[in-house]
C-alpha cells in the first residue's frame, strides 16, 4: 500500500475515508538493560535499544496499513509516527495517517 508523510499523491485525485492507526508497546528486557547500562558509561550507540525501535515502529506500521486495508483504502497520506513513554522501560510507538481511495 502506497504511504506517504505527504498531503499530496502528485497525479492522483481521492476521497479521504479517515484516519487510521497502529501501535505496539515495546518493553526493555534484562539483557538489554544491562548492555546498555554499560554503554551508557562509556557513550555510544544502544543498539539494542535501536533494533526495538526499528521493531516497534515496523509493527506500528503494519497495523496501520491493516487497518487501513480494512476500510477499503488505496494509500495512506498525512502518515506520521509518534512515540511516548508509558512506564519505566516501556514505549509506545504509534504510526497514524489519513485513509485514501483513488476515484
Amino acid at each position: 500500500m502506497l504511504t506517504v508523510t505527504t498531503e499530496k499523491i502528485p497525479g492522483q485525485e481521492y476521497e479521504i475515508l479517515g484516519l487510521v492507526k497502529g501501535s505496539t508497546i515495546q518493553c526493555k528486557n534484562i539483557g538489554r538493560d544491562i548492555g546498555s547500562s554499560f554503554k551508557n558509561l562509556v557513550g555510544g550507540e544502544m543498539k539494542s535499544y535501536v533494533e526495538m525501535m526499528n521493531e516497534a515502529r515496523d509493527i506500528a506500521l503494519d497495523r496501520m496499513i491493516q487497518d487501513a486495508r480494512n476500510m477499503g483504502a488505496d494509500a495512506i497520506v498525512c502518515m506520521r509516527f509518534a512515540t511516548s513513554s508509558i512506564a519505566q522501560g516501556a514505549a509506545e510507538v504509534m504510526a497514524y495517517g489519513t485513509a485514501v481511495k483513488f476515484k
